[in-house]
């Protein structure tokens, strides 16, 4: 019976097939990582801290500039009378 081989030793490849659905299902999320925003950011950079911001004309531009793009605290925004469009979503 020599070169004779046997259906039993064919191999088949199994079709592939993706999974579905989400494989985070139930399982807690884990922390999202504390990211500063652009306006920390950018005090930073101009070397501010929370009570020299009112203080700054650059910062005080910047956030005239940036008021519909960028998170800017509401209290400053209020200090400054800067109103934002909130008609305008990213």
């Amino acid at each position: 019976m020599g070169g004779r081989i046997g259906v039993s030793s064919v191999v088949v490849a199994k079709p592939f097939m993706r999974k579905r659905g989400n494989p985070n299902w139930g399982r807690p999320m884990l922390p999202s990582p504390n990211v500063p925003t652009e306006f920390e950011m950018r005090a930073q950079r101009l070397r501010l801290t929370k009570e020299t911001y009112l203080g700054s004309d650059k910062l005080r531009t910047w956030c005239e500039q940036n008021r519909n793009r960028c998170y800017i605290p509401e209290w400053l925004l209020d200090e400054w009378q800067i109103d934002v469009d909130p008609n305008i979503s990213n």
